[in-house]
């Protein structure tokens, strides 16, 4: 019997894989480019299920590449819930189900992502290309945190938004030129492992009182990243800053280079929803390059 919401052969293939009908399909509140639910088999057994929406282009490997992602952040020692991928493919993605709850332990929150980030390598990178939200993210390796940031991050982004007219070609000319100068912002840190789109959106507290983390953009980047992109979009409590600060202190003027960290993600909201953020975006890069 299908199951309203779920397309057949999605259906068809999580059945096989639980080895049992679902029995109830129920919407959750999830992203932008996927269809979330939480699906119920007749023993009361619940799972994550989430599917691309419309006509986004099924060959793209963002299931595999968000599985691959939660592999790694569940390899590192924290207390952080992290889902278990019961499976996937480049149409859908199952994971374990967390039931939520209001509240929980921030401080310990900021502790884990802490040690989170304690996890290095190498280089700056990861080892392979991945998404985040719909957006190809390059993720090459590069020595150098700025190398990475402004060739890695920054350009292709400004590049894709000067195609695209929302910015203008003014941007392409400028990198170079002040390459010099962003090499004095960044204090020299090893490569920290970063679930790379750590916004309020994407963590709960469960039942326990721990914190849930998932739709990860993993790579080995600059710690401050995630700093920055947690006081995007809503924001975290302060509980969870001083868990940080007391696991792995923040060098000083981290504060000042936040701006320049939140031009990033700030770029991929300009180039999936337009609006604001491209003014937004236009700002930054005016004030820093």
């Amino acid at each position: 019997m299908s199951v309203q919401h779920i397309p057949g052969l999605i259906q068809a293939e999580v059945e096989s894989v639980l080895f049992a009908p679902i029995k109830r399909a129920t919407s959750v509140q999830g992203g932008d480019i996927s269809e979330a639910l939480k699906i119920e088999l007749e023993d009361g057994q619940a799972f994550f299920l989430k599917f691309h929406k419309g006509n986004l282009n099924a060959s793209k490997s963002i299931f595999t590449q968000e599985a691959k992602g939660l592999n790694t952040l569940r390899s590192v020692n924290t207390s952080l819930v992290i889902p278990e991928v019961i499976s996937h493919n480049n149409s859908y993605l199952l994971l374990e189900y967390f039931e939520e709850e209001k509240q929980g332990n921030d401080f310990q929150f900021g502790v884990d992502i802490a040690k989170l980030h304690k996890s290095s390598n190498e280089l700056f990178g990861f080892s392979e290309d991945n998404y985040i939200g719909s957006i190809d993210q390059s993720n090459r390796y590069h020595a150098d945190w700025l190398e990475f940031f402004i060739r890695e991050r920054i350009e292709p982004l400004a590049n894709k938004a000067m195609e695209g007219g929302l910015l203008s070609n003014k941007y392409s000319r400028i990198f170079e030129r002040v390459f010099n100068y962003t090499y004095v912002i960044f204090p020299d840190e090893p490569p920290a492992l970063l679930h790379g789109d750590l916004w309020s959106g994407n963590y709960l507290f469960t039942k326990q009182g721990q914190a849930a983390i998932f739709d990860p953009a993993v790579y080995y980047g600059h710690r401050e990243m995630e700093l920055a992109m947690t006081t995007l979009f809503g924001g975290f409590n302060p509980a969870f800053y001083d868990g940080y600060q007391t696991e792995y202190p923040l060098q000083t003027g981290w504060e000042e280079r936040q701006k320049l960290c939140q031009l990033y993600p700030l770029l991929v909201h300009a180039l999936l929803f337009g609006g604001n953020y491209v003014q937004q975006s236009k700002a930054l890069l005016d004030r820093f390059f």
